[in-house]
């Protein structure tokens, strides 16, 4: 890759999805025709590692929790881990929950901190491992004679889904539709109006408290999707540039980019850890304030 591409196009290739939609012509996976592509547009590359990852999720705990031993013994392996990962959530739940008796809550926090840490850790893959394999399996299937893939290193695939802002923000979204159901149902109609009109400066200023009370409500699934979104892709650049020091550079300056592939790698195990708790822990607070019935 390194012969073909250019610093700017090795970044710009990493950086972009696969991305199938329909254009006047058909349905299409050719990323010279993204700007024709209208509302049908999928990156297919991002719904293929969440569904995959997802489906890691449910495969690991399922036979984790089916293998049944004495009492008396301790959890070893995949079970113990996947012990630690419930008490951590259940715990994180009492203390930013509360009391409140809602049998989806923990479920929900366990999925999103799973989910969310096992898509996460897909950033400390080589960058250019999964891509070139894909686009590899790729030309072996379709040849040279298909439009959008022209050569085994020509495939855009981006294997992190939470550097997708697609992704992060569906998530949240999904957070925030919780959470006016809870506080619809919960609190009721009436109560729930009454906090995006009556708060803070009373009836006289209907206008300006709905006003104020939607952009903090709109707000925090668009920070939640955003923060996640930031902080992976960020991680992801960085990767990306000390990939470019393997690559495009002299023998003492790539020896020193593996050098610090390594550092920033052990360093940002920490970070995509650290964001798969804060979602978790926002979840489970947004959802907790929906369950609230205590007057201001």
């Amino acid at each position: 890759m390194a012969s073909e591409l250019t610093t700017e196009s090795y970044i710009s290739h990493h950086l972009t999805n696969l991305t199938c939609g329909k254009t006047p012509d058909g349905w299409t996976c050719n990323p010279y025709k993204v700007d024709e592509m209208g509302f049908w547009t999928f990156h297919v590359d991002s719904l293929f590692w969440s569904i995959f990852l997802g489906g890691i999720f449910v495969l690991l705990f399922k036979t984790a929790m089916s293998k049944k031993t004495n009492v008396d013994t301790p959890p070893k392996g995949l079970q113990n881990f996947v012990e630690m990962s419930i008490e951590f959530v259940e715990d994180n739940v009492q203390s930013l929950f509360g009391s409140s008796k809602n049998p989806l809550i923990a479920p929900l926090a366990l999925t999103v901190f799973v989910w969310i840490l096992l898509m996460n850790l897909m950033d400390l893959v080589p960058v250019d491992f999964l891509p070139v394999l894909a686009g590899h399996l790729a030309y072996a299937i379709v040849g040279e004679g298909h439009e959008w893939i022209k050569g085994p290193e020509s495939l855009y695939f981006k294997v992190v889904p939470t550097t997708d802002p697609n992704i992060t923000l569906g998530m949240a979204l999904g957070v925030f539709i919780l959470t006016i159901y809870y506080s619809i149902t919960v609190k009721g109609p009436k109560a729930f109006i009454a906090e995006l009109t009556l708060h803070p400066f009373g009836k006289w200023l209907i206008p300006v408290n709905f006003i104020l009370e939607m952009v903090n409500f709109i707000a925090k699934p668009i920070s939640l999707g955003l923060r996640l979104f930031g902080n992976l892709y960020a991680g992801e650049m960085i990767f990306i540039l000390i990939a470019l020091m393997l690559f495009f550079s002299s023998i003492p300056v790539g020896v020193m980019g593996f050098g610090l592939h390594l550092v920033w790698a052990l360093f940002h195990i920490l970070i995509v850890a650290l964001q798969a708790f804060i979602f978790m822990a926002l979840t489970i607070a947004y959802l907790a304030m929906a369950h609230e019935t205590e007057e201001h």
